[in-house]
């Protein structure tokens, strides 16, 4: 009888243990993912419609990451397919319908870091490659580099099979009209709006992708902080994984991203403690537009702070609360 007790709790013990983790003794359930679509200030176009339009992309977007880490997928897998939809979306400011520069071109820059091993791979001044985040990818896992620019990172691009298209193809009438108003004058350049994604697998892997369009009328050749590894994107497995945006010049001169991280492991700050530290206590000050962050840490919490007036963000769990919004403190949660 007794032997008979010992062997049904065993089993119900290694039960237990398989139900709640992989064959590599890692917690193999858990999972959760965020995204953003760019933050800024709440302007009068932004109608209840357009931010009807925008949750609805955004939940959509967010179901591809979801289906990918809810059946065992990477995170790094998912946080690019995220930015990939993001990227082909028009209302945002990546790929398709990104801003231009003040000669009219897109030039486009992207970058994702895989928390696992700290390897990463960025691109910038992009100006024919329909997917940037997909050339980040592959300089990430083909080359020995992380950064590529202009026409070296699009012929690298090429070689690699990505789709090509012509300059035009990122153009939206909305895009082509703002940037008549920023040469006439009647609308200062915008140095807000990008897309980009976290994740956090069932195999406790971090990983952030990151894509923008750029600042709105720049100067030829600018580049923000959305390609700079630990300014714009960070994910490091001990810490957190991190998608920035906002005023770029600023991002790059605090390391926003690495700062963030750097907070929780040295000073033992939670994610929601660094990210708040760092926003409202170091960028604040600096003035500029402002900008914010999605971040999600090694045990899934995700953290979402920004100081503008609005922040386009989505977010999801594995125990199946996710959430959407647009404008501060306007946060739509929902319990599946």
């Amino acid at each position: 009888m007794m032997n008979a007790f010992k062997y049904l709790s065993t089993l119900l013990l290694l039960i237990l243990c398989g139900t709640l983790y992989g064959q590599d003794g890692k917690q193999s359930q858990k999972w959760s993912i965020a995204l953003h679509g760019g933050a800024g200030t709440y302007s009068p176009d932004l109608t209840k419609e357009k931010i009807k339009m925008l949750e609805n992309h955004m939940l959509e977007a967010l179901s591809i990451g979801e289906s990918i880490l809810s059946k065992g997928g990477k995170s790094i897998d998912a946080v690019q397919a995220v930015v990939v939809y993001l990227e082909d979306c028009p209302l945002f400011n990546a790929g398709k319908g990104a801003v231009t520069n003040l000669q009219g071109v897109h030039e486009l820059d992207a970058a994702i870091m895989d928390g696992s091993n700290l390897k990463a791979g960025a691109v910038a001044g992009l100006r024919d490659v329909k997917n940037p985040v997909k050339a980040a990818r592959l300089v990430m896992d083909s080359t020995k580099h992380v950064f590529l620019i202009g026409e070296g990172a699009s012929a690298f691009a090429k070689s690699q099979g990505l789709d090509i298209v012509d300059n035009s193809y990122f153009s939206t009438d909305e895009r082509t009209a703002q940037n008549e108003r920023i040469n006439k004058g009647t609308e200062e350049p915008y140095p807000v709006g990008t897309v980009g994604c976290v994740a956090l697998d069932m195999n406790g892997n971090l990983a952030a992708a990151t894509s923008t369009g750029g600042m709105s009328g720049k100067k030829w050749g600018r580049v923000g902080d959305v390609p700079v590894i630990g300014a714009g994107t960070y994910a490091n497995n001990s810490t957190a994984a991190i998608s920035g945006t906002g005023h770029g010049e600023l991002w790059i001169r605090r390391v926003v991203a690495f700062d963030i991280s750097a907070l929780m492991d040295y000073k033992g700050y939670t994610l929601e403690n660094a990210a708040n530290e760092v926003i409202f206590h170091k960028i604040s000050p600096m003035g500029g537009s402002g900008g914010g962050i999605i971040a999600v840490d090694k045990s899934g919490n995700i953290s979402m702070v920004f100081n503008t007036e609005a922040m386009n963000r989505a977010w999801s769990k594995s125990d199946g609360t996710f959430g959407v919004g647009v404008i501060k403190g306007d946060d739509k949660s929902f319990k599946k």
